[in-house]
């Protein structure tokens, strides 16, 4: 049986493979970020933001807690806890008919939680070649 697009993804959050990740987004894809209030557009920064927010987020106490999906996508509740800060958020991710992401908005609880990851974003985005366009 093939692999869905939410199967692709829970892949590539095990393997951190960046190629599978590349293939899993679609040209045209929108990352909509908690602290960023543009939508990011395209596969290159959708890529960019999803790789960060992984090297961010998938500490050793990320899990996702929860799972509600439709015929076209899922919602995925994540925890986890950075710097003593628990973090509760939500991955919204829509697919096309060939499985591959063409919309991900993540949102994100406490504030002490968005200001934190904002910070560490910024900081892991200008890593990897600069920040929000």
């Amino acid at each position: 049986m093939a692999m869905t697009g939410l199967d692709k993804w829970y892949a590539y959050v095990k393997s951190h493979d960046a190629a599978q990740l590349w293939d899993l987004i679609h040209p045209d894809a929108v990352f909509e970020s908690p602290v960023v209030h543009t939508p990011q557009r395209g596969r290159d920064l959708t890529f960019k933001y999803l790789v960060s927010a992984l090297a961010v987020l998938n500490s050793s106490s990320f899990t996702y807690a929860g799972e509600w999906r439709n015929d076209n996508g899922a919602v995925l509740e994540f925890v986890t806890e950075i710097d003593g800060i628990k973090i509760n958020g939500v991955d919204i991710i829509t697919f096309n008919e060939a499985g591959q992401i063409i919309h991900f908005k993540v949102m994100l609880r406490p504030l002490k939680a968005v200001n934190l990851v904002h910070r560490l974003m910024g900081e892991e985005l200008m890593r990897q070649g600069g920040g929000p366009k």
